[in-house]
């Protein structure tokens, strides 16, 4: 089964298709992820693109990252 990240989507809609997100974006510079209730607060209106723009990182980066972990990045 192909995986398949829409960034159009919300954090939250993204880690109940794929729960690895979590760690993932962690890794790559996302750290308030992981904290309790971030994804049932923040993570329902946050998209990838969003979360880059206010933590200044190129999201061309976080595509390719995301990529080398097996996704297909869409939107």
């Amino acid at each position: 089964m192909e995986k398949i990240i829409d960034l159009n989507q919300t954090i939250y809609q993204i880690h109940e298709q794929h729960p690895e997100i979590r760690e993932i974006m962690a890794e790559m510079g996302f750290q308030d992820i992981t904290k309790p209730g971030m994804l049932q607060t923040a993570g329902r209106f946050m998209t990838i693109p969003k979360g880059a723009a206010m933590k200044k990182m190129d999201l061309d980066v976080i595509r390719k990252a995301l990529e080398e972990k097996g996704f297909t990045v869409i939107g």
